[in-house]
């Protein structure tokens, strides 16, 4: 994949004091994944629960959820794992390619509810039991229904109700599939992608991976993962269903008035949601004990270089135009197809590039993401080699053929720019552009601290006491490398974290509100960490 310059996302200080108060409100504890459960053989049942949202309301929903204990969870190391009765979204599902998939669906919803199913698009599905219905073969109130399939090809995919899916699906019915390749390719296993093996075991950092690559092509090798499902939610819609659900209880099946009329136009969500959450809840971990229905997270950690997969699903009624910062998303995939070129399919992908990530209601894409500080013009390691007091201020940066300093996986500075390396990100206090810095940064008195702002813009706990070291005064070459801001905030959260924040947020200005409150919606940070900063996936 060839390389891509870094959008100018961090120089504009009002995204900057936006990125940091927002920071303010978040827990810096956890991380996301691709957490979901493993099959082949899936039971599950479609109940009711309540969600909660960050503005103190529970809005009540109906999702699916396991039915008994399932065969096996991914990544094993998430030792927190649990898997609801009824969540939102539903468990991932997590299989192989060439797998029989067999899916027991069991209807346990009100009875005045009906019906209900589940489509999984992209497969050729045969189902067992159940009653004949228009998209799909539907489980009757308190029966069962099996579909069967075979996980034909890799990818990301969706899976939702084929029953009444206007108000199904609005109230929570559906879920992702991920479909593993079969073989990885060599490619994965070799190269930079080993090096960046070497650097988490030096580090002591786990793999968190669900497999090595998204598909059997070479260019879709990857070193961290992550699971998106974007949806909203319009709360009328979803006390209309509740207060119809209750009107009816106990009513007869089939019986006439045993069934909800409840409309789902004109619509009006007021909720907006990355895996059935909100900002901040987001921001908590998979598996937090306060969103018993709501288990999985949404927040992307990630080292320079590592080549991140996003996986995303749109499972609401809208587009949602999602922008990560910092970068490009290379699309790979729409809906388990691989986007191959017509010229070299064998050797070159033909996915765009795109600055902001189309999820479309119903379309599954897989992306690569990744950043390394190319394109911010300063040293974000803060070196500066006067400093003899820091054996790490004089670490070397080796380019390699693309500019790169790769040859040292155990170092910090593993992947750093090394056009940028040593240079200065102010020459004078207050960044003094006409004495030669490439940057003007704000008065330190002005900004304020975040939970993982560590008072300077450089990577790294080291690399912010470095900023202010006694060199700083007293060595002319050391100047060039240093800021007057202060590493004021050396009890971020964790201890040892000091990484770049970005906002992920939809360009949709309202849907990144909650009941039109800023901050709130499809909003979340991605942090970028220096490599002695572990990044622990297991909550």
């Amino acid at each position: 994949m060839r390389e891509m310059k870094m959008k100018n996302a961090i120089s504009k200080s009002g995204w900057i004091l936006v990125t940091i108060a927002l920071a303010l409100l978040l827990t810096a504890s956890a991380h996301a994944a691709t957490p979901g459960i493993t099959g082949p053989t899936f039971n599950l049942t479609a109940q009711t629960a309540y969600l909660n949202q960050p503005d103190g309301a529970m809005i009540y929903s109906w999702g699916y959820g396991c039915n008994g204990a399932p065969a096996g969870h991914a990544p094993a190391a998430i030792t927190s794992f649990a898997c609801p009765l009824m969540q939102v979204p539903g468990p991932t599902l997590i299989v192989h390619e060439n797998d029989l998939v067999t899916i027991n669906l069991t209807n346990n919803l009100p009875t005045a509810v009906g019906n209900t199913s589940i489509l999984f698009p992209g497969f050729q599905v045969t189902t067992t039991g159940g009653v004949t219905g228009l998209l799909a073969q539907e489980a009757a109130p308190g029966g069962t229904v099996t579909y069967t399939f075979v996980a034909s090809s890799p990818g990301t995919r969706g899976y939702y109700s084929g029953t009444q899916s206007d108000l199904q699906v609005e109230m929570g019915l559906y879920g992702a599939i991920v479909v593993l390749p079969a073989s990885v390719p060599g490619a994965c296993t070799s190269g930079l992608h080993a090096a960046n093996l070497t650097a988490e075991a030096h580090w002591g950092e786990s793999d968190f991976r669900l497999s090595q690559a998204a598909y059997d092509h070479a260019k879709t090798c990857y070193d961290r993962e992550y699971l998106f499902q974007w949806a909203e939610m319009d709360p009328n819609i979803h006390s209309q269903a509740e207060a119809q659900v209750l009107a009816r209880t106990g009513c007869t099946a089939g019986a006439p008035g045993c069934s909800l009329n409840v409309p789902t136009e004109p619509y009006k969500p007021a909720y907006f949601l990355i895996n059935g959450r909100s900002m901040p809840d987001v921001m908590d971990p998979n598996y937090a004990a306060e969103y018993p229905h709501q288990p999985y997270n949404g927040n992307p950690h990630m080292h320079p270089g590592d080549l991140t997969l996003i996986r995303t699903v749109g499972q609401g009624r809208w587009q949602h135009p999602f922008h990560e910062h910092a970068n490009h998303v290379r699309i790979l995939a729409r809906d388990g197809n691989l986007i191959l070129s017509g010229t070299n399919p064998t050797q070159n992908l033909a996915g765009i590039l795109m600055f902001n990530t189309d999820t479309t209601p119903g379309q599954a894409f897989d992306g690569i993401f990744y950043f390394t500080g190319r394109g911010l013009n300063w040293d974000p390691y803060g070196h500066h080699p006067g400093d003899t007091s820091d054996p790490l201020a004089s670490l070397p940066c080796t380019p390699d053929a693309n500019g790169y300093n790769t040859g040292s996986p155990t170092a910090i500075n593993f992947w750093e720019w090394c056009q940028d390396h040593n240079k200065p990100l102010e020459v004078a206090p207050f960044g003094d552009v006409a004495g030669g810095g490439p940057t003007t940064l704000p008065d330190s008195n002005i900004f304020t601290n975040g939970a993982w702002y560590g008072g300077n813009p450089y990577l790294g706990p080291d690399a912010s006491l470095r900023a202010t070291a006694p060199a700083c005064a007293t060595t002319s070459t050391a100047t060039l490398s240093c800021t007057n801001l202060l590493p004021s905030n050396m009890q971020a959260n964790p201890a040892n974290e000091r990484g770049f924040a970005f906002m992920w947020h939809s360009h949709n200005e309202r849907e990144i509100t909650t009941n039109n409150v800023f901050p709130g919606g499809m909003l979340m940070m991605m942090l970028v960490d220096s490599r002695e900063f572990v990044i622990d996936e297991s909550n």
